[in-house]
């Protein structure tokens, strides 16, 4: 199946899954435990039904918005996703220039295979730089200082990794730290040549945005992962949030927030955005879907912050119902990945436009035009039961 055959984001994952070998597609597609909250995410925007209003007008239709102090064409934020170079060999260069293109927000990792100077040497287009606050506070402070000076615009913090979920395919495949691959799995690497001909003819891997804080005799990338995990840290707490917000002086978003009183207390350490996510389901599994939240969480902050949905967009209509339940935008990472996997930037750059094309022609049928008319009006839950006298 070629690019232009790629009709919808599940054509884009099918079309990765072939072209990858089978541990590194499970390694991006993959989640924790029995991968219930990653179907939730997705399943759980059909519990939410759209109500049209006709005869409006939508001749010309605008998805222009603005979130975290930036106007950006369509209310999509790509989110922070690592070592995108195991998918593709130019990684988040592709993917931070389609953002650029399209004009909406690329959030690039601390554990990004491509340095934040880098990208911000190469795009112009908004970004945020993605931290975690480390054992080594000192670390962190550094990172926060270096997206400063190369102009990022935005900053967020993940919270929700205290510990690292529990990702069985890569227990099944091997692909840990250290590695333990199978028989399997090597036979999968061995089936899907071009993929390893592009890594070894490309720059070795390795995760530069950390690469300096260890043993220059232990640079290989196994090496650095094992570093950044260790550097997560399980005590880290809302002051530690408030001091990193403080410093980093300008809009500023917290992801990994799951209920109403996290909202609040993100909004307390001064968030400028509450970034509603359980990390695509690959930390805790049966926790709710973030669809769910949405509602919740702006009744609560009360205008204190925006909501930004994280998790299990698919669809165009996804989006528009997430904004109808109050979301300012939403973050996308598994699907730009399947089209990174799928055709490098190009790739990434059809995704976006599938994606823009579903957002205007579903807003047009709601009969809406502009993100702005979204509102709680076009929304209800689906009833449970039918009413007695259907």
């Amino acid at each position: 199946m070629s690019l232009k055959n790629c009709h919808n984001i599940a054509d884009l994952r099918a079309r990765a899954r072939r072209k990858l070998p089978p541990a590194i597609f499970d390694f991006m597609d993959g989640a924790a435990d029995d991968e219930v909250t990653l179907r939730r995410n997705t399943s759980a925007f059909d519990d939410y039904e759209l109500l049209p209003r006709h005869l409006s007008d939508v001749s010309n239709v605008s998805l222009r918005t603005e979130v975290l102090g930036q106007t950006i064409a369509a209310p999509i934020i790509l989110a922070p996703t690592g070592m995108s170079r195991l998918f593709h060999h130019d990684g988040e260069l592709a993917v931070a220039r389609a953002a650029a293109e399209a004009g909406i927000y690329y959030s690039l990792s601390t554990s990004s295979s491509v340095s934040l100077e880098d990208i911000a040497a190469a795009t112009s287009g908004p970004k945020m730089f993605q931290l975690y606050i480390h054992k080594d506070r000192e670390l962190t402070r550094e990172l926060m200082t270096r997206a400063k000076d190369a102009g990022y615009e935005a900053a967020c913090v993940t919270i929700d990794t205290a510990v690292l979920g529990n990702r069985e395919r890569d227990l099944y495949s091997g692909l840990t730290v250290p590695p333990r691959l199978t028989l399997k799995s090597l036979l999968g690497f061995a089936m899907h040549p071009r993929w390893g001909l592009n890594v070894l003819t490309h720059d070795q891997l390795s995760l530069p945005n950390i690469s300096h804080r260890v043993d220059a005799v232990s640079q290989d990338a196994m090496s650095i992962i094992a570093y950044v995990n260790d550097q997560l840290d399980a005590s880290v707490r809302w002051d530690d949030v408030a001091e990193v917000a403080a410093a980093w002086g300008g809009p500023f978003g917290v992801k990994g927030v799951m209920s109403p009183t996290d909202a609040v207390r993100a909004a307390d350490a001064g968030a400028t955005a509450v970034i509603v996510s359980n990390h695509g389901g690959r930390q805790l599994d049966g926790v709710a879907a973030t669809v769910d939240l949405v509602a919740e969480c702006v009744d609560a902050l009360q205008g204190r912050a925006e909501v930004i949905l994280d998790g299990g967009v698919r669809r165009g209509t996804h989006v528009v119902k997430a904004l109808a339940l109050g979301a300012k935008a939403c973050m996308m990472g598994r699907p730009y990945l399947w089209g990174l996997a799928a055709g490098g930037e190009a790739g990434v750059n059809r995704f976006l436009g599938l994606m823009r094309n579903e957002i205007e022609r579903d807003m047009a049928l709601t009969g809406c035009r502009t993100v702005e008319e979204i509102t709680p009006d076009y929304i209800r839950r689906r009833p449970t039961q039918w009413p007695r006298n259907y």
